[in-house]
């Protein structure tokens, strides 16, 4: 060893001293990776455990696959829902120079001296015309829905729905750029929070299969299936935390929830619950949560509710009927009111609202009703479910008893929605009809006043002006807006809305509809607007 070492050191002198750096950096290193191999080898012997077991891999298994069955079997059947509404701004008010304006308007007190149509647009469009602010703020919101019928009908939550312009649904499989299908509404329960929606396709959609809730027990495993924070076909898994949950939402007395834990979030609205036999038990609607999610209880409508209302709502008034005789109790009995009142078992009225089938029919406050055609009634929940799937107008024998006698007497049932609409927060069945017709393209026209021809200097009185557009119409997507003059339609002269009416009432899907319109505020220049009607 002395010897190679003496060599080399004679090679190095014989080499000029760059040379020789280099060789010696190269030795050095060879001589530390011999090091570290030869101490990693005598350290691995050293360190085997005598006592040790090699780790073996077991053979592949077959794990359950249940929900992934059901997943790929429901997620067809489950639909994406989009809406666009529009926000209303806040109540105007009087300015000090008595111009109706926005609430805070920024810089707007010179508006009328920029603009000399702008008091026109005040006074005959409610402050909407150019430099104006706009009508209201436009909102999206998400949704989920199930399909129940392959031509197109979606059980849906109403929330999802309700007060939107334009419904939309993307169907599984569909790309994320697209638009998906517009919906329209064809009823909605306020009661249950339940809505029937439906697309028109040209193919069989696949559908899913209802279930009975009556047969769903706590503690058996379920799925929910959604769009939860926009995140399209989610599937959570749970279980069946309670049954017959009432009083979640105030003052709707046929909400009787299944509770689940299984993770539902804003964007399950409207999906299913589903069992382990891959049928739809119930609708998710509604969850409890201090934060801004899933806290482990959510709630769903069962099935068997969903079914009947559902019935209701594709029938020839597309809406849910419910009797009532016009009475109130209390939810939770009182054994101290049936002590005093002498009802024993039963239902003592609370209250009689005055007028109604209930009084006309001789019941008082403090009756307690005991038997509807000769069937006992032990408590309210039964009292209602009864009375209110009898159709109004129908006659009822009501068994009571008043101050310890037993009594009947024949009530003619009557609409819940008439008799308690206004405490229930119900929306009138009566519409409103001062709007102006809006026409099959979503837009509103009046005829022009002398006034309006006037300060738009308009010859003749000529063209419709536009009261309303309809947002995510036809007339909205081409551009119309309100205020605008309309003066022909496809080259044909519009001077009166009953020339408009006649005029678009003929056209359909797939024809190419133009306008020409003078835009608002000007009083000369006109323009085309116009696309193909879907």
């Amino acid at each position: 060893m002395n010897e190679r070492v003496s060599a080399f050191w004679e090679k190095v002198k014989a080499h000029r001293p760059g040379s020789a750096l280099l060789m010696l950096i190269t030795l050095a290193v060879g001589i530390l990776i011999g090091t570290v191999i030869s101490y990693g080898v005598r350290g691995q012997d050293k360190n085997i455990s005598a006592d040790a077991t090699p780790l073996t891999i077991p053979e592949p298994k077959q794990l359950s696959t249940t929900f992934s069955q059901i997943a790929k079997q429901l997620e067809p059947a489950v639909v994406n829902i989009n809406t666009e509404s529009t926000i209303k701004p806040s109540t105007r008010r009087r300015s000090p120079h008595g111009r109706i304006t926005p609430d805070n308007p920024p810089g707007d007190d010179q508006g009328d001296e920029e603009n000399p149509f702008q008091d026109f647009f005040d006074r005959f469009f409610g402050g909407q015309g150019p430099g104006a602010s706009p009508e209201g703020l436009r909102q999206r919101s998400l949704g989920s829905g199930v399909i129940v019928d392959s031509k197109g009908y979606i059980i849906t939550n109403r929330h999802v729905v309700n007060k939107a312009d334009r419904i939309r649904v993307k169907l599984q499989g569909e790309s994320q750029g697209d638009p998906g299908h517009d919906a329209k509404v064809i009823g909605v329960d306020e009661e249950t929070d339940l809505a029937v929606i439906k697309i028109d396709v040209n193919k069989p959609l696949p559908v899913a299969k209802l279930g009975n809730s009556d047969g769903v027990g706590v503690g058996d495993w379920v799925l929910a299936i959604g769009s939860p924070f926009s995140l399209e076909s989610t599937v959570t898994a749970g279980i069946i935390s309670a049954k017959g949950r009432s009083n979640i939402v105030p003052q709707r007395q046929f909400q009787s929830f299944i509770q689940t834990d299984a993770a539902i979030n804003p964007g399950n609205s409207g999906g299913p619950l589903v069992n382990m036999a891959g049928e739809v038990i119930g609708i998710n609607t509604a969850i409890i949560t201090g934060g801004q999610g899933y806290e482990g209880v959510g709630f769903a409508l069962p099935s068997n509710l969903v079914a009947d209302v559902y019935k209701q709502l594709i029938g020839p008034d597309h809406k849910v009927t419910r009797g009532s005789i016009g009475v109130t109790f209390q939810a939770t009995p009182n054994p101290a009111v049936a002590r005093v009142y002498g009802g024993g078992a039963g239902v003592t009225l609370s209250d009689v609202v005055k007028d109604s089938p209930a009084a006309q029919a001789g019941l008082q406050v403090g009756d307690t009703i005991t038997t509807i055609e000769g069937k006992k009634i032990t408590s309210g929940d039964e009292l209602v479910a009864d009375i209110s799937g009898r159709k109004p107008g129908s006659k009822i024998k009501v068994g009571y008893i008043r101050n310890g006698k037993p009594a009947e007497t024949t009530v003619t049932v009557g609409s819940r929605t008439k008799l308690f609409g206004s405490q229930l927060g119900l929306e009138d069945e009566t519409p409103e009809t001062s709007e102006p017709e809006e026409s099959k393209l979503g837009v509103s026209v009046d005829n022009v006043s002398p006034d309006i021809a006037e300060r738009l200097q308009l010859p003749n009185n000529k063209g419709v002006v536009v009261t309303s557009v309809k947002p995510g119409s036809f007339a909205d997507d081409v551009g119309l807006a309100r205020g605008m003059i309309i003066l022909e339609v496809n080259k044909q002269a519009v001077n009166t809305q009953a020339d408009f009416n006649r005029i678009v009432s003929g056209y359909k899907s797939g024809q190419d509809v133009v306008f020409l319109v003078r835009p608002p505020g000007r009083s000369s220049g006109t323009a085309f607007l116009g696309g193909t009607l879907p």
